[in-house]
């Protein structure tokens, strides 16, 4: 028969059971608001009965149940649905970096308004058209140089502005990959910490959580694909044991080894000139050096990509059509300009602009006819000051379509309709990327809720379940209470004849 103190025993196991499940749900409770943690259980399972099974077993009616006891304390995560998370946090982490160097770009350009290129344009063309009807007006030649300024201005503040977003979109990578390396390392540390703990057979949840949140963040910069865990060995609990991780870099080739377990790669970018042509991986455990190279990387995905694209692209395109639009406005417009003639003794031949062929950077008013405004040619022949018709001429460029396949020609297109080409076709950008950017959030919202109705903290779950452990906590106290008055009655009660 089982022993004496079996029923005490058997009460004990239920108020430490039951105890453990509620100091879990107080932290559970306590970590209601803690980003990434995910709420844990007591796995609760019957002890095993007796008699024992061997030869020497004892042999009793039926099979006496001996209790209770916490199998383990696991948290509570779906790995399918955290698959799913980073997949629309790559895709998210490269149209939500898009979004923001078009909006940068489009802050620059500054169209429509009443202070960007098109107004400083739409201005000098109307200064010449005041001086054709009074070309010998000292004072309408002076405005159409402050004009003429103030489109050149404009010209080199978005140029200047343009390169300052390719130098800072630059170090944004650089930075993107300092942080990339931060986050392997981190990786590393909690890969060491829990192949350490878990040997001993428990389960370091939120050691695992840690880690996990930093999953989700490398996933927002690139696209990854989680490799078979390495375990821990020792008493790792089987099924339950996450081990080390490893991770690898999904390209368009194939997937790239990037962490595993204990030992990882280091990114850094690979350069020529100004172009980012991948990353180097560095050498790690058993894997050789790497690349990633910029043609291999999926399009789409992730922050880093994104950086690469507005980088090698975007800006690139944005700053050579900026220049195409001024070498074609400035070979045009003093070509016309040197045909015409000034007041005066050598006023013809003079270029107004300065800086032909150096782009939106090097266009400036001629400091010539900056010190002597009579040399603007207005004129279409010598010594007439009241002809205007080079003037009307000069304003009438901005009707003129730029024929050609040279460098400083539009292919048919006149100065304002280029322009308004490319802003158009910057507002296409911008809207695709807001719209991919809005698609992007609404499902990864949706996978975020999806994953917090499983993992996240319920507080009207744990206090339910309180309640529950310290009713099932009571009832075994109050089995011990029951079991301890038998057997003050077994000990002190049996046996006493006479009393």
């Amino acid at each position: 028969m089982g022993s004496t103190f079996m029923g005490l025993e058997t009460s004990k196991r239920g108020l430490q059971t039951q105890q453990s499940a509620l100091y879990t749900t107080g932290h559970n409770i306590s970590n209601a608001n803690t980003l990434g943690y995910s709420r844990q259980r007591v796995n609760m399972e019957a002890t095993s009965g007796f008699p024992g099974v061997g030869m020497n077993a004892g042999t009793m009616p039926g099979f006496l149940g001996t209790g209770v006891q916490a199998g383990a304390i696991q948290r509570v995560r779906d790995s399918f649905v955290d698959q799913q998370y980073r997949g629309e946090s790559t895709k998210l982490g490269y149209w939500d970096t898009r979004s923001k160097a078009v909006g940068q770009i489009e802050d620059v350009m500054n169209e429509p308004s009443d202070s960007g290129l098109q107004k400083s344009l739409s201005q000098f063309w109307g200064s010449l058209q005041d001086l054709a009807v009074h070309p010998e007006n000292g004072g309408a030649r002076k405005v159409v140089i402050e004009r003429g300024k103030a489109v050149a201005d404009s010209f080199n503040y978005m140029n200047k502005s343009l390169q300052e977003l390719k130098t800072n979109n630059a170090q944004e990578i650089d930075i993107s990959t300092t942080d990339i390396n931060s986050i392997l390392n981190q990786i590393v540390s909690l890969n060491k910490q829990i192949s350490s703990v878990e040997p001993n057979g428990y389960l370091p949840n939120d050691l695992y959580d840690a880690r996990d949140a930093l999953v989700d963040q490398l996933a927002g910069y690139l696209p990854i694909e989680m490799g078979t865990p390495i375990p821990s060995g020792g008493n790792a609990l089987k099924g339950m044991a996450e081990g080390s991780l490893v991770i690898n870099i999904k390209t368009k080739n194939g997937s790239i080894p990037l962490l595993s377990g204990t030992e990882t790669g280091q990114l850094s970018a690979v350069k020529t000139g100004d172009t980012i042509d991948g990353f180097a991986i560095s050498a790690f455990g058993s894997n050789a050096a790497g690349s990633l190279d910029v043609g291999t990387m999926e399009q789409d995905k992730g922050r880093l990509k994104s950086l690469v694209d507005t980088n090698n692209t975007l800006l690139p395109k944005m700053i050579a059509d900026l220049d195409k639009m001024a070498n074609a406005f400035m070979k045009e417009f003093n070509d016309q300009h040197k045909a015409g003639h000034g007041i005066g003794d050598n006023s013809t031949g003079n270029a107004f602009f300065e800086g032909e062929g150096t782009g939106a950077g090097g266009i400036k008013v001629s400091e010539t006819i900056i010190q002597d405004p009579s040399l603007i040619a207005a004129s279409s022949k010598p010594g007439e000051e009241g002809n205007g018709e080079n003037a009307k001429e000069l304003g009438n460029i901005q009707f003129k379509k730029l024929d050609g396949t040279a460098a400083d020609k539009l292919d048919g297109a006149t100065i304002q309709t280029f322009f308004q080409g490319v802003i158009g076709q910057l507002g296409v950008d911008g809207q695709q990327a807001d719209k991919m950017k809005f698609n992007s959030e609404t499902l990864m919202i949706s996978v975020s809720n999806r994953r917090d109705s499983i993992s996240a903290v319920s507080l009207d779950e744990e206090m339910t379940n309180m309640i529950q452990f310290q009713q099932a906590y009571n009832a075994s106290a109050r089995m011990v209470t029951v079991v301890d008055e038998t057997l003050d009655k077994i000990i002190n009660g049996m046996g006493v004849v006479g009393r």
